[in-house]
């Protein structure tokens, strides 16, 4: 089946650096939009060099499907350009903080007298005004705000871990946002403003932690939300890491008992009841911690499959890809650049009517498409010339 792209006419302008504007006009770019992500002269997005060279795996991570255009916005010159690009755009996403566009003369007014039909997406780390507006803020700052980080740091060791979630989870509520003002436009033909900041989308992601908290008073710690799902990591006798998600239903508790083969649990007075189980989470934790040590993993996913329990290998990043569902799936692929060569990627997770989105374009080099894109702007091969080594166009 023909993959579908449904936002195929839809022109993106992203000023956008690191992930939370990257991702969400990715995400955007993933649904067949064509993306311009509009960089800095010899620099471009940070996330370019943050591994040493120009063209880092994590700017790659978040920037496949995007055309990119250098344009100095310090400059008259290049701010004509900027303007005439947003006058024929549909949605412009940023990540400055708040007053940066206006002191580069691309304020809202401004940009609303170039396209009254643009959706201006503004990306904020604490929103537009109050006390703390004006800060700098990065993924571990909205975490640690929002409450998240409480939940996953062990006070024995106060250190951070795991991916990042403040970011990540922003972008992909911009994008949910940017897609709702999209529809909207076709009902009233003009455009607006998005405003999506990290501290707020952080606390939106974790609503289940403030509503038992709000509701019952059920303070949360880090073993809080794994004792009330019922989610365990155990060690098998091989070494190896195997976790288990029991949730509600009381079928997967009777599974578990029985698959390893210890029935007598469902009769323990600590353990017979799902309130029980979250009460004396680790006391079950123990108790099933020597149980898997005594087999290897491979027997216990045998006997756990058999048994329908909810069960899963802890897998290694580098042993993801090789995992039988996701070869199936065809999570993983590639894409060719023309000059980087062949890169590995992950495909959308989306798909409309089970087919998915190509990936069309790998991850630009900076400025790769500039002479293109001025061209579908009206400018000549003479301008192009001349504004790439910092004449003007006349």
């Amino acid at each position: 089946m023909s993959a579908i792209a449904p936002l195929e006419g839809i022109r993106v302008v992203e000023m956008g650096t690191v992930i939370t504007a990257p991702l969400a006009a990715m995400m955007l770019a993933d649904l067949g939009a064509d993306v311009i992500k509009v960089e800095k002269p010899g620099e471009g997005d940070p996330f370019r060099s943050f591994r040493g060279s120009d063209y880092s795996p994590n700017f790659t991570a978040y920037n496949r499907n995007k055309r990119s255009l250098v344009l100095n916005l310090r400059e008259s010159e290049g701010r004509a350009i900027f303007q005439k690009l947003i006058s024929a755009a549909d949605v412009l996403v940023e990540n400055f903080r708040p007053g940066v566009m206006e002191r580069m003369g691309l304020g809202a007014e401004t940009l609303a007298a170039a396209n009254p039909r643009l959706i201006h997406a503004s990306i904020t780390g604490f929103g537009a005004d109050g006390p703390y507006s004006a800060r700098p803020s990065y993924d571990t700052v909205g975490a640690a705000l929002s409450g998240m980080t409480s939940v996953f740091t062990d006070e024995r060791f106060h250190d951070l871990r795991g991916p990042t979630i403040t970011d990540n989870v922003t972008g992909m509520y911009a994008a949910c946002g940017i897609l709702g003002a999209l529809m909207r436009r076709t009902q009233t033909g003009r455009g607006g403003r998005v405003e999506v900041n990290m501290l707020e989308a952080s606390v939106a992601f974790i609503p289940d932690l403030f509503a038992n908290y709000l509701q019952l008073g059920i303070a949360q710690t880090p073993y809080t939300r794994a004792a009330s799902s019922q989610s365990y990591v155990v060690r098998c006798a091989d070494g190896m890491l195997l976790a288990l998600h029991l949730s509600s239903p009381q079928k997967f508790w009777h599974a578990l008992v029985t698959a390893i083969e210890q029935p007598d649990l469902a009769g323990d007075s600590r353990f017979a009841t799902r309130i029980g189980r979250v009460a004396n989470y680790l006391e079950l934790k123990t108790v099933l911690d020597e149980a898997f040590a005594r087999r290897d993993r491979a027997d216990w996913i045998a006997q756990l499959e058999h048994g329908d329990v909810p069960h899963a290998p802890v897998l290694a990043i580098g042993e993801v890809g090789q995992d039988p569902q996701l070869v199936h799936l065809g999570t993983f692929g590639e894409v060719t650049h023309p000059e980087k060569g062949t890169l590995p990627t992950i495909h959308s997770p989306v798909t409309l009517d089970r087919a998915r989105a190509p990936i069309r374009r790998a991850p630009p080099t900076l400025g790769e498409h500039t002479d293109a894109i001025l061209s579908e702007l009206g400018y000549s091969a003479r301008q192009c010339e001349a504004l790439r080594t910092g004449g003007t166009v006349g």
